[in-house]
């Protein structure tokens, strides 16, 4: 039976997506990370899942209850952060609002879809934009955090709906309903 890996976040406007992914060109380059290159810049809401393609419209039908719910949130982005000793991401401001949005995502994936594995092994929801992880080597992750703690960025958006994302084998792509 067929199935595909997806999963639920927030995706900023085009430009700023733009100026994000020049960001993970950089730390490509510079430190050998490429794997961040594979989706589009974005905070996850939901971790990855497989879903049976058969099964589609029910995931389409909550994708579109869950954004019929959705009231505008602020986000700002603002400087780098790092989960040592593989991850260099520009850090999200908390966000109470966003907070709660992660957390309807995830109470309605469970109830409707039976999906149970919302956070990282048991972590907390920590929204953040990754720009180097996986394939970052320890010692390129210290001369990135060397560089990047010094460096400032900031952008502001507003978001007004949530993102599938699917796995084409190769890269993430953003579902289009």
């Amino acid at each position: 039976m067929s199935e595909s890996l997806y999963f639920i976040a927030v995706v900023p406007p085009t430009e700023i997506q733009d100026e994000i992914t020049k960001l993970k060109h950089e730390v490509a380059e510079k430190y050998e990370s490429k794997h961040a290159l594979r989706s589009p810049p974005h905070i996850t809401l939901h971790m990855p899942f497989k879903w049976k393609d058969k099964r589609f419209e029910e995931l389409k039908q909550v994708m579109e209850k869950l954004n019929s719910n959705i009231d505008s949130i602020h986000v700002e982005l603002k400087g780098f952060d790092f989960f040592e000793p593989r991850v260099v991401y520009v850090n999200v401001i908390e966000n109470e609002k966003l907070n709660q949005v992660q957390k309807v995502v995830v109470d309605i994936c469970k109830k409707e879809l039976k999906l149970d594995n919302a956070n990282y092994k048991d972590r907390p929801f920590h929204p953040h934009v990754t720009i180097g992880f996986r394939d970052l080597k320890k010692r390129m992750f210290y001369e990135a955090k060397k560089e990047f703690v010094e460096r400032e960025v900031s952008f502001k958006f507003r978001v007004n709906q949530i993102t599938l994302l699917k796995h084409d084998g190769k890269k993430w792509n953003i579902v289009e309903f």
